[in-house]
């Protein structure tokens, strides 16, 4: 009997500590905007949009300056997930619905890492790694999906059927939970995606509040065609872009006042950021990279520098900034870290574990170096403020039509970020042993990734025969 009774207590024991220890792991939160630009929240300098939410982040956590991404939509997802440059993983281009290809289920995304180590995982939102059954979010590693499994241009009839030829004309925009299509929302009807968006972020912290959780809200907004809902529409002072800048503000303000109202923000990390710079031929259905040069779709910093903003109360010190450099590859072995686990080392990847940055114990990146990645060509790297170009870099920054054509020549040109954050000076000449190390870096990546074509560490993708597009079943 009183053995009995020694074991339900140390059984007893055993289930307390091992609730405790669950506890202490943080919850982890993404919050990605698809094709917000650096200047384009009042943190990074806008004085157009009104966006408190991103204002009391701030201050409340680190503005992260030197953040990175890719320069379009599919490698950046397939950057964030994997912790792999999206040309390692084979998805170095924008994928189109009923593509061939998608995510590799080899490759360990920072879902099923979190998962794992006991996580409750969600993404909301935009996936656009695969569109086909194999490849949705609940085969990579998450519980549950709701969202668009690519960009909202991509369904057919956002722009009328009238004026497009029958063999160009694309499926309804399917709106998925799990696998199956619930919902097809056209033109109007996506006036509500960012409201059903919030409504399953504030649902799933609720329903996960005593943890560990990670949520993964990847927003359709603010890539065009714009929908803001209309509570937002014609309330801001930028137009229909600056309505949905603000939806998408308060929408962050809805999940950060969840994740208060339950007491959970010293034990919850939130990063916010966007997918890649602003679609600036979009006009003023486009936003603003400034003070940075260039957009969406190329390698100057305005493409791949991205308003990012970490927040964890008595953890990341408030009101503060970190210039050092960093990105999206570099979320997934911090959060492993932070959850107790151990990324799998069978498979290289490109991040690096930057927790030291986030809690303010150095200034210093870990990582040694940036590649500035367009498609399957290494167009740049960067080493602390200098930023070598070794190819001419696009730069969409004015209107369809108008655009300027790409950097001439000679090459290599070498700017410094530091007192130059605009690109406007090549000080090549001037600095021969800057470029000298620099070169270093790009031999280094030729041996491993390829400069132009693909290298040893180059990985496939996943693909499937006879790709369809997702419909809903009648």
């Amino acid at each position: 009997m009183r053995a009995s009774i020694l074991f339900g207590i140390l059984v007893g024991f055993a289930a307390a500590g091992s609730a405790a220890a669950a506890a202490q792991k943080p919850n982890l939160v993404i919050i990605l905007v698809d094709d917000m630009g650096y200047g384009d929240i009042a943190p990074f300098g806008s004085t157009l949009n009104r966006t408190p939410a991103c204002d009391r982040l701030a201050a409340e956590g680190m503005k992260l300056t030197s953040f990175y991404c890719a320069p379009v939509c599919t490698p950046s997802r397939a950057q964030m997930l994997t912790g792999c440059y999206a040309k390692r993983v084979s998805l170095p281009v924008v994928i189109f619905p009923a593509a061939k290809i998608g995510l590799s289920a080899k490759e360990h995304t920072i879902a099923q890492l979190l998962k794992d180590q006991g996580y409750a995982t969600e993404c909301i939102g935009k996936w656009h790694v695969g569109d086909q059954p194999q490849f949705l979010p609940i085969h990579r590693g998450f519980d549950h999906y709701l969202g668009f499994p690519y960009s909202n241009d991509m369904g057919g009839e956002w722009d009328g059927l009238a004026d497009v030829p029958p063999a160009k004309r694309r499926p309804p925009m399917p709106l998925v939970r799990d696998d199956r299509v619930i919902e097809t929302m056209n033109g109007p009807k996506q006036d509500r995606i960012e409201q059903i968006y919030t409504d399953e972020a504030v649902k799933f912290i609720r329903d996960h509040k005593d943890g560990p959780f990670f949520l993964y809200l990847a927003h359709t907004a603010v890539h065009v065609p714009l929908h803001p809902g209309a509570a937002f529409r014609g309330k801001s002072k930028n137009g229909t872009y600056g309505d949905w800048v603000e939806e998408v503000d308060a929408s962050t303000a809805r999940v950060m006042d969840t994740i208060r109202e339950f007491k959970l923000s010293e034990n919850t990390l939130v990063l916010f950021t966007s997918d890649n710079g602003p679609w600036l031929t979009q006009g003023k259905n486009g936003g603003t990279a400034a003070p940075l040069r260039g957009g969406k779709g190329g390698t100057y910093e305005g493409g791949m520098r991205e308003p990012t903003i970490a927040w964890w109360p008595g953890h990341v010190p408030p009101g503060t900034t970190c210039d050092a450099v960093a990105g999206e590859i570099d979320v997934l072995p911090t959060f492993v870290k932070l959850a107790g686990g151990i990324v799998p080392a069978e498979r290289k990847i490109d991040g690096i574990d930057i927790l030291p940055l986030l809690l303010g114990q150095t200034k210093q990146s870990p990582r040694g170096v940036q590649y500035y990645f367009d498609a399957n060509q290494l167009q740049a790297v960067r080493e602390g403020p200098w930023k070598m170009a070794i190819a001419p870099q696009r730069e969409q920054n004015r209107p369809a039509g108008q655009q300027q054509p790409a950097s001439k020549g000679p090459f290599p040109k070498l700017y410094n970020l530091d007192s130059d954050i605009g690109e406007t000076t090549d000080v090549a000449a001037e600095h021969p042993e800057v470029i000298g190390r620099l070169r270093k870096f790009v031999e280094e990546m030729d041996r491993d990734l390829g400069i132009k074509g693909k290298g040893p560490g180059v990985r496939p993708p996943d693909r499937v025969e006879d790709p369809k597009p997702l419909l809903m079943k009648k």
